[in-house]
């Protein structure tokens, strides 16, 4: 039937249908007012009365559009705007009734009680038709179709309009079996014919029902509850999706297919960061910025997020020449940014690096160049070295030369206690840098950053874990009771950010990381998102540590200790303090002795450099001092 066929219905046949429907409900009106016995007087009114109100109603319709929408997908606003229309019509009755009375006859007059009981029946009947319509297409075309059950996070406003949607779309034949909210005034309540349910019934409706959505409907939900409800789903084999904000819906309406799946991110349980925008905005508008390492996964955020601050001109500078091209495509195509250069170029290289800061007039430099993974670095010291260390120190020797305003370095709590390679190229770095805040004719403040791995960056267990799991197993841990600190890559940038805008110079920012992570714990999760079941469909294989590997990272070491900044997850390290000139004389005779390619010697001076660096499940291990 043409009704409910996949096709929709012809609006000119929606049109007369409607205009039928207001000839039925306009004799009713009319037998329903007199006990069903009309008077001759009213007879003989109504064959002027009849075609007179049709052709108002047909106006009024196609003024309003009634007919336009798709009978399939009626929803309160369909229902609301249809009551405005026939209300405009009975009310230009009522006008007309008083304009006949004064200067025609009262042939033409419509009585006031059946212009109001029509009104009322052809609202319901237009309305009860478009719903009856809407209700037997469904049971048509999902007759012979499990409806699959669904649990709606959230029995507010979007969760409501969440059901709509599901109610709506055919193609998702889903059941939504109950809501779910932490609201203990709703509970038992019901709403739009489904129970709501508190918070703390959830593991019971699970366990008892064969349950394969969860969606978390609400807009402000925090992250912390957020986690907690995901925590509660995992093990029973279910789909938790999202609900986006509403100003990523298409047209101002919600889909189905809108609805992402939850990431590994919303486990962490992190909060939203606040930031200083005035401050960040004052650093960095109409300022020329150096980004090194622009194209990974921290300097490539970095871009972005300087870029909202009106910068006068962003220089992104990398090595890695295809990602630096996709990075230069998503700028313009997606961000339509165009005050920025890329500069393909290697740290390492003076010459290159020495053009760069004469060619532009540097204000800001954000140096997140640098070797990250630790068992490469730990086979492959003299690179460690050349570029973690050589790198910085050139960038950083050009930014006093050529009056940088700041220089902010990217660390990380692998530079604490350093048990490995790269840790410890990381630290000489981090002293580099700092002792340059007392050269006597240095203009630039250093500011450090320090802070722990990033979820999704290159060379982070997520994708890793994500590609195991996807190519079938067995996902690989190097250890039970490994442990790591884990934030998301924007909110990485936006500490270092918040903490370039509050640096005087000199300073080592620590980022609060919240609590560290059982790499394991995370590993079992991310199967169970996959909703696949531990040791059945995929293994988890304990390695072994890794070469430099350690059960833990800090941020601090034990001679270090924190103040407090305004912000409360922006900790200054105090850290030991360290001569230039000393610094300088190490750091030379350590980038020379890469040119003899000799690891032994090589680390051996990194450990002299930084005594507190103990190596683990390592070669190198045989170098150090022990009573």
């Amino acid at each position: 039937m043409i009704f409910f066929s996949n096709n929709t219905t012809p609006r000119w046949i929606i049109f007369i249908t409607d205009l039928f429907y207001s000839a039925v409900s306009l004799y009713f009106a009319y037998t329903l007012r007199f006990n069903f016995h009309i008077p001759n007087r009213e007879i003989d009114a109504f064959i002027y009365v009849f075609p007179f109100a049709l052709a108002v109603r047909a106006l009024s319709f196609a003024i309003g559009k009634i007919y336009a929408g798709v009978i399939r997908y009626t929803s309160a606003s369909d229902a609301a705007r249809i009551l405005f229309v026939v209300l405009a019509g009975s009310i230009f009755f009522y006008i007309a009734n008083w304009f006949s009375l004064l200067f025609i006859n009262e042939k033409f007059i419509i009585p006031t009680s059946v212009i109001m009981i029509d009104f009322f029946v052809l609202s319901i009947m237009l309305t009860g038709a478009r719903l009856g319509a809407k209700t037997l297409y469904f049971w048509l075309t999902n007759k012979s179709k499990t409806k699959v059950n669904v649990i709606i996070f959230g029995a507010g406003e979007s969760g409501i309009i969440t059901k709509r949607t599901l109610d709506r779309d055919a193609g998702t034949r889903y059941r939504v079996l109950a809501f779910v909210d932490d609201d203990r005034k709703k509970v038992n309540t019901r709403l739009e014919g489904v129970t709501i349910y508190y918070t703390s019934d959830l593991p019971k409706i699970l366990r008892e029902n064969r349950v394969a959505r969860l969606i978390l409907s609400p807009q402000k939900l925090s992250a912390k509850r957020k986690s907690e409800i995901i925590e509660a789903c995992l093990g029973h084999d279910i789909k938790i999706l999202n609900v986006p904000p509403v100003s990523d819906w298409i047209n101002g309406e919600l889909s189905y297919r809108q609805m992402k799946g939850i990431n590994i991110d919303d486990l962490l349980g992190r909060e939203p960061i606040n930031l200083n925008a005035e401050s960040i905005s004052k650093k960095i508008k109409d300022q020329t910025v150096l980004v090194t390492g622009a194209a990974g996964s921290i300097g490539s955020e970095l871009v972005k997020q300087i870029s909202s601050y009106s910068p006068k001109q962003l220089l992104l500078l990398d090595n890695a020449e295809s990602p630096l091209y996709e990075l230069e495509v998503e700028l313009k195509e997606k961000l339509k940014l165009e005050n920025f250069e890329v500069i393909l170029c290697d740290v390492r290289e003076q010459q290159r690096m020495e053009k760069v800061f004469r060619s532009f007039k540097i204000d800001m430099v954000f140096h997140a160049a640098a070797y990250k993974h630790v068992p490469m670095m730990e086979k492959n010291p003299a690179e460690a070295v050349s570029v973690n260390i050589q790198g910085t120190k050139i960038a950083a020797d050009l930014a006093v030369k050529y009056g940088v305003n700041e220089f902010v370095m990217i660390s990380t709590d692998k530079a604490v206690n350093p048990t490995n390679v790269m840790g410890a190229s990381k630290r000489i770095s981090e002293i580099y840098t700092r002792s340059l805040s007392h050269r006597a004719d240095n203009k630039t403040l250093f500011v450090t950053t320090r802070f722990g791995n990033v979820l999704g960056s290159n060379g982070s267990v997520i994708p890793f874990f994500k590609k195991q799991i996807e190519s079938g197993g067995p996902v690989t841990v190097t250890h039970p009771d490994i442990t790591r600190y884990f934030m998301t890559i924007p909110e990485a940038v936006q500490l270092v950010l918040e903490a370039s805008a509050m640096g005087k110079g000199g300073e080592i920012f620590v980022f609060d990381m919240g609590k560290s992570v059982k790499i394991a714990d995370l590993a079992m999760k991310m199967i169970q998102l996959y909703k696949l079941t531990i040791d059945k469909d995929i293994k988890i294989v304990y390695t072994g540590l890794r070469p430099g590997e350690k059960l833990y990272e800090e941020l601090l070491n034990n001679e270090e200790n924190t103040l407090p900044t305004h912000h409360p997850q922006i900790l200054i390290g105090k850290v030991k303090e360290h001569e230039f000139a000393q610094v300088s004389k190490d750091v030379d005779e350590l980038i020379q002795l890469v040119e003899t390619q000799n690891n032994q010697l090589i680390v051996s001076k990194m450990k002299q450099m930084v005594p507190e660096f103990i190596s683990n499940n390592s070669e190198f291990e045989a170098l150090d001092k022990r009573d």
